[in-house]
């Protein structure tokens, strides 16, 4: 047997729930379920660490944590200030995790496309939060314990937490803080020790592109030798494959009024790497007549960027087009129909990491306006037009020529479906299994 091969061995692996556990989701927690999903599929065992309060009474735990999961955090300034006092002096304490039962008692099916499927979950009250003041305080990750470690406890995300027993294991997605500062509001030089922190103290650190995997090493070069790039797969929901694109057609025509490849579409957060801004300026500057659809649900602060209640303002003025519809967030499978009528995805991201929706567009047949910088050159390959992200016009005269040829639109599209099968499942749970066998055997 090679000795990248785990095919007779079960493991038992944790994930973190920091992202699950937020409302309307993000990509990370896109990453984790599939990432979850895909370690059940290699015959191992899934568990995971969650951040919520769910109580003492261990007969209510688990109804408490699917409770809790997605749930906005409601609070005045008042309860805010306590909460935080709170987490700060918690972080020089002794951290409990407590075990939540898994039954049949709660019905999940419902969810089973936001929250994966547990073998076992535990849980401590603002786990993530006070780990962080930890980290502040004590240039140290925050330790925690379980009676039965498992054998791998895989972090999703940069998290200042060690689980004592594991091998830990941390995914970073990309340096964007650090390589792109002015995009982020987060704190620069926390964001280095972290990142630092988790390269020097695990025994591996996962990444999801090449370009992430060099920028990492070219930033923090003792990371070189332990960094593994296993990209990653996005599973069309079996509802999605198993329906008819004319009916979703005529779906998507009933509940928006928008007719299949008639329109161009971005998804995502609004977010400054997304360069919604020049998105929307080079639209409305080129002499498209399909109209654009948004569907976001988060705002980052933006400066130039927010979304309003009347529609998504740029530069401080609202955006008022009848030219540009916006959707909120809606769930997964109304949004992969929603990208399998599009005439064209556009994502001219100032820097993605891997760049999940362009994935997702070019498996369900739509061409991509991606950036051709970052990753996404590895993502789209030959299935979508690459532009200057800092350059309208450019972007503007890839929306023209996608919106009326609709030869190049098929090439696209068979050129896709080639360059999706490089990130199909399979090929993700080979990279993982390389992953996980390098980490046991080292």
């Amino acid at each position: 047997m090679p000795e990248h091969s785990l095919a007779s061995k079960q493991l038992r692996i944790c994930l973190d729930g920091y992202n699950f556990a937020m409302p309307k989701g993000t990509g990370v927690a896109t990453y984790g379920l599939t990432l979850a999903r895909m370690i059940r599929e290699m015959g191992h065992n899934v568990e995971g660490i969650f951040g919520l309060d769910v109580g003492e009474a261990q007969e209510t735990r688990e109804t408490v944590l699917y409770d809790l999961i997605g749930r906005e955090r409601r609070e005045t300034r008042k309860q805010f200030r306590r909460r935080v006092r709170q987490e700060k002096i918690r972080a020089f304490l002794k951290r409990r995790v407590l075990e939540v039962p898994v039954t049949e008692k709660i019905v999940k099916d419902g969810i089973l496309d936001r929250i994966p499927s547990f073998d076992r979950i535990w849980s401590s009250a603002s786990l993530f939060e006070i780990a962080n003041w930890h980290f502040r305080y004590f240039k140290k990750f925050l330790t925690i314990d379980l009676p039965q470690p498992p054998d791998i406890m895989h972090w999703t995300y940069p998290i200042p937490i060690h689980l004592r027993g594991a091998r830990n294991i941390y995914t970073v997605h990309d340096l964007v803080p650090l390589k792109m500062p002015y995009l982020s509001l987060d704190d620069k030089s926390f964001y280095y020790r972290l990142v630092d922190s988790c390269v020097n103290n695990s025994v591996g650190i996962c990444t999801v592109s090449e370009t992430s995997l060099m920028d990492i090493v070219e930033r923090f070069p003792s990371a070189e030798g332990r960094i593994f790039n296993t990209y990653q797969s996005s599973p069309i929901p079996a509802e999605v494959l198993a329906s008819n694109p004319e009916t979703d057609a005529r779906l998507i025509e009933q509940m928006y009024s928008l007719q299949r490849s008639g329109y161009f579409l971005f998804f995502g957060a609004i977010d400054p790497k997304k360069n919604i801004a020049r998105i929307i300026e080079a639209y409305l500057s080129s002499n498209a007549k399909s109209p654009l659809v948004l569907v976001s649900a988060r705002n980052w602060g933006m400066a130039d960027t927010a979304g309003s209640e009347s529609g998504i303002a740029i530069h401080g003025r609202t955006i008022s087009s009848d030219r540009i519809i916006q959707l909120d967030y809606m769930p997964r499978t109304l949004l992969f129909r929603l990208i399998r009528g599009a005439k064209a995805v556009l994502m001219p991201s100032l820097f993605e990491g891997f760049g999940l929706p362009a994935l997702e567009a070019i498996q369900l047949g739509t061409p991509v306006i991606a950036s051709n910088v970052g990753s996404l050159p590895e993502v789209v390959g030959n299935a979508g037009l690459l532009v200057d992200p800092y350059k309208v016009a450019d972007i503007a005269a890839a929306i023209e020529i996608l919106d009326g040829d609709s030869v190049l639109r098929n090439r696209l599209i068979t050129a896709g479906i080639q360059q999706s099968e490089k990130f199909s499942d399979n090929h993700y749970k080979d990279r993982l299994n390389k992953l996980y066998s390098n980490i046991m055997n080292n």
